[in-house]
């Protein structure tokens, strides 16, 4: 692909309104490059000392003298800029489907590691579950599906909404809000779900995917309409009125989501690493609290 180098050509007057990206025509964006006022998407954006640079920017000032610190490409949430920006959500989709084809050849799986409050799973044996102290279900649920119709919709999801998500955040960023979304719908379903409830999928991750996704817009003065209109569309699925979804699953992990992800790309620069990670660890001492609160009203 063809690009103007950065002072080959003085940069056009601003325009309003979203333009497409430079490197990337396809993508509409509203943010410009700090130094050259290129219009830049996600996937370009370098965090810079003021706003965001494009990587050509980026590398023409690596030999300015700055330390290499300085000049190392960031994603918009300050994480390093990764060769394949897909590739933590390739993982996640991968595992997902690993575990879709071991429950087809041994559907016992289903019971052993979907989320359960506390039940028999079979006749005269010992109650299971969550408040027994089989705490890996919160997290082995999340990657569990019974259903064709059910990994398909989730791992759709996934790749639509993971790969911008994960190329705006950057990798170790992007997974603590995929478990940690995940976590907080298991804990919610844990907390207001029927103990004797089995539940699985997920689900929960996804939506705290689509939160982010609307922060992230918001973020970016994008148009939201189309994430509104997405959210609504999967809320209406959620709260449908023949049942057989999961509602907590998807509240938790739609408002850990977004929560988090307002802590990622709305940290000040100067205390960046503090806010994101506090946040994380604030999330997941709710996680705790839930469980913990929950476990003991089952004893």
């Amino acid at each position: 692909m063809d690009q103007q180098p950065p002072g080959g050509q003085s940069p056009s007057a601003p325009v309003d309104g979203p333009v497409s990206c430079y490197r990337h025509p396809g993508r509409e964006t509203s943010i410009r490059c700090t130094r050259c006022e290129r219009p830049i998407c996600p996937d370009c954006m370098v965090s810079a000392s003021v706003g965001f640079q494009c990587p050509d920017c980026v590398r023409q000032g690596s030999g300015t003298g700055h330390s290499p610190a300085a000049n190392q490409p960031r994603t918009l949430a300050g994480g390093t800029i990764a060769a394949d920006p897909r590739l933590i959500t390739k993982i996640l989709l991968g595992i997902n489907l690993a575990v879709f084809v071991a429950v087809l050849a041994n559907s016992a799986l289903v019971d052993d590691l979907g989320l359960l409050g506390q039940a028999t799973i079979h006749d005269g044996g010992p109650f299971e579950g969550v408040a027994e102290g089989q705490w890996y279900r919160l997290v082995t649920s999340m990657f569990l599906h019974q259903e064709v119709w059910h990994i398909a919709f989730n791992m759709l999801g996934l790749w639509w909404l993971g790969g911008p998500l994960e190329a705006a955040l950057g990798r170790a960023r992007y997974l603590a809000l995929y478990l940690l979304s995940g976590l907080a719908g298991s804990a919610l379903t844990y907390w207001l779900a029927a103990p004797n409830q089995l539940t699985l999928g997920a689900s929960g991750a996804i939506f705290g995917l689509l939160g982010a996704t609307a922060v992230l817009m918001r973020r970016l003065n994008y148009d939201m309409r189309p994430v509104f209109a997405l959210l609504a569309i999967n809320l209406v699925f959620t709260f449908n009125p023949w049942g057989g979804i999961a509602w907590q699953a998807h509240v938790g992990g739609l408002v850990a989501g977004a929560l988090i992800a307002i802590g990622m790309v709305h940290a000040p620069r100067e205390r960046r690493n503090l806010v994101q990670y506090g946040t994380c660890a604030v999330a997941l001492l709710v996680v705790i609290l839930i469980v913990a609160v929950r476990t003991a009203a089952l004893a």
